[in-house]
Parts: structure tokens; sequence; C-alpha cells
């Protein structure tokens, strides 16, 4: 069990009244206790990992040493087979290559088009490739679907570094600032995040920097009405202004996190670029150290642009964590492995990816999981 937002200290035993009612209006859900952290990350290990959206059950008197709360397994299997559901196309693709298949230069040759037609790349796809074949030697690997299994234990390896939690407790305010193109899904991951972290305990306060776009602010307005959280906005003001304020209110009301939305652009829009330099800079006036995050939202369809996008903001802003939606229509997955490959000198982590509208459907990146979803159990 995987989740994405991190504790250092336990949560409240019981949610404030809205979040009470909230949760309760989801329906009551069964608990589980959640898997260890991956091996050879003691922090990750000793701190508290949550799946988003999932009900605790109090428990008055925990035993010492007893993991700190507990999940239910059904929502995550759910969202499991949306994600297998969104990436069917390349998986018939791949496994149609190995089945019934030896090893053997056309199956190579073969493999290779269908990795380049899932967005891989030709960088790592021939990485793929190279590190298959010497495996494929040493281990004596005939048969097509030994080589699968072998090839999908590769490609989690490769997307294991961009598998982390958010440390939501660093601090208080935690100011996160959320970036993206046109359409990506940046405001409805705003309203599904704030959700989420509600659950856990905290308070969240949004602030509408998108101010060149009217119906962003209604978007945010609606999801603040939804979640019962105060949206900090102003009529065509200054975005960089509207951040200063959100987060100076944050800061006097004691605020959990403060989510911050800001308008959709294109890398190549340099002025506009240049104004999430300045709503960074000016928020960091507001908090010392803020923005604590920094997030890109990312459209899963969008291929190996994805690289690019994440490349000019994070020259632009420092990425902190990525956001990739829309993994339940058209995409073809191969483009994170892509990345991964190409930032292996600094990743920058997958902290949530997208399946569809409900709020279930915005859950933590596990490379294990991505990689059967891709490649097949």
């Amino acid at each position: 069990m995987f989740g994405f937002l991190r504790r250092k200290r336990p949560a409240p035993a019981e949610p404030d009244q809205a979040v009470a009612a909230s949760v309760a209006s989801e329906g009551a859900r069964t608990d589980k206790s959640p898997d260890p952290a991956p091996a050879g990350n003691a922090a990750a290990a000793n701190a508290r990992q949550l799946v988003p959206d999932r009900a605790r059950v109090a428990d008055a008197s925990p035993p010492a040493g007893a993991p700190p709360s507990v999940q239910s397994d059904a929502p995550r299997q759910s969202w499991f087979q949306k994600l297998r559901g969104g990436l069917a196309r390349t998986r018939t693709a791949l496994g149609a290559i190995f089945t019934g298949s030896r090893v053997d230069e056309a199956l190579y040759e073969e493999l290779e088009t269908a990795l380049l037609a899932a967005d891989a790349g030709v960088a790592t796809t021939d990485a793929l490739l190279e590190q298959l074949r010497r495996k494929a030697r040493s281990d004596r690997i005939e048969t097509g679907e030994a080589l699968r299994a072998a090839l999908r234990d590769m490609i989690a390896e490769l997307l294991t570094p961009l598998e982390r939690p958010i440390d939501i407790d660093r601090a208080e305010p935690l100011v996160m600032m959320i970036a993206g193109v046109n359409g990506a899904g940046k405001t409805t991951s705003i309203g599904k995040l704030a959700r989420h972290l509600q659950i856990e305990g905290k308070t969240v306060l949004l602030a509408a920097g998108d101010t060149f776009r009217a119906a962003a602010r209604e978007q945010l307005a609606r999801w603040g009405e939804r979640n019962g959280v105060e949206v900090i906005a102003q009529q065509g003001g200054d975005p960089a202004a509207v951040a200063f304020d959100a987060v100076s209110a944050g800061r006097a009301r004691g605020t959990g996190v403060v989510i911050i939305d800001t308008a959709g652009r294109l890398p190549t829009q340099l002025h506009l670029m240049e104004e999430l330099r300045k709503i960074k800079r000016v928020t960091g006036k507001a908090l010392e150290g803020a923005p604590h995050e920094i997030l890109l939202v990312l459209d899963g369809n969008t291929g190996q642009n994805m690289l690019a996008q994440v490349k000019a903001f994070d020259d632009t802003l420092g990425l902190t964590g990525l956001v990739i939606t829309k993994l339940d229509g058209t995409a073809k997955g191969g483009a994170i492995a892509a990345l991964a490959h190409s930032r292996q000198d600094r990743p920058i982590p997958v902290y949530f990816i997208g399946v569809g509208e409900g709020l279930d459907d915005l859950q933590a990146f596990s490379a294990q999981e991505f990689a059967s979803a891709l490649l097949g159990a």
C-alpha cells in the first residue's frame, strides 16, 4: 500500500465536524494496516504514510508500536482496474509480442517498435532493450513470457525513484503552488487534493491565482463549496497579489495547507512563465521558505511533450513534484518511463496519478502497479 501523504507526527484522532460529516457521507470503509515503506528509505519507514481519502477507524488506545492508521483496499483496487483499463491498448500491443514467442532478434525488433509506439522514446527504448538483452543472456531466458516479466521488473526499477510521498507536516501553513498548461486538469486536481488533505485533519485554504480565466475562479470556487474550504480570489487582480494575500491569511488563521492555483500556460509563453517566477518570489515574501511544494500537473495523453514541459517548468520554478492526469483515456504510458530515464540525475517524484473524475481516482503513484498495468501481471 502506498500513500502520497506522509505524516511526521500523529494526526488528530478525530477530524473536525465538517470533515467528519463529509467522511460519513462517503460511507463506512473497512481498514487494513499499511504496507511498510520501500527498503532503503529509513525516513519513510519511520514516517506515517497514508493513502488519501480512506476513512480511518479511530483507536482510542493503540498499542505501542502499532500502525498509526488503518485503510481500505477497495478504493485502491478499483483505481488500479481503471489504470489497467487506461493502459489497455499498450498492454495488449506488448502482450501480443511476448505471448507464445521465443526470444530471438525478431521479437526484439517488434518490441522496439511497440515501445516507441507507446511513447517511451528512442533513448529509453534503446536503454531498456540493451538491458533486456543482457538479462536474457545472463539468465538464459528463452520464452517471451519470461522476457515480459524481466521487462516489467526493469520498468518498475526505473520508475521507483519517482515514487515518494509528500511530507504534509513540515511547515504550517504548508504552501503548495500548482502549475501546468491549459487543460491538464490543474483545478480539478487541486479540488481532489484539498479533500484528501481534509481527511488527514488538515485545514485548507485555496488561492484562485488563475485571474486570467474567469471560469477558473468559478471552478475553484465550486470545489471550495464542495469541500467547505474558503477560496481567496480577486476579480482580474494580480495573481501574485492573490497568492500573497492567501499565504498571509493562512498564517494569520493557523491554516494547515494553502494551495495556490495558477493560470494555465505554454512553456513558450515567456512572459507568462515570468509571471510564475513572480508568484513564487512574492509567496516567499509572505512566508519564508514558501512555496514548500511546487507541483506541475501533466496531461497523460501528451506523450513525449511531457518531457519538454517538465524541463521548462523545472527551469523556471524548480519543481518538487508532478501530478499526471487522464490516464484513463488514450494515454500510452511509456512517456512516464521516458521521464524517469531522462531525469535520472534529478528525478522529480510523481506524487499522484489520476484516472477519472472521482475523489478516489487521484491516487499515489506506485512503480510496481504502473509497470503491472503497462505490461500485465
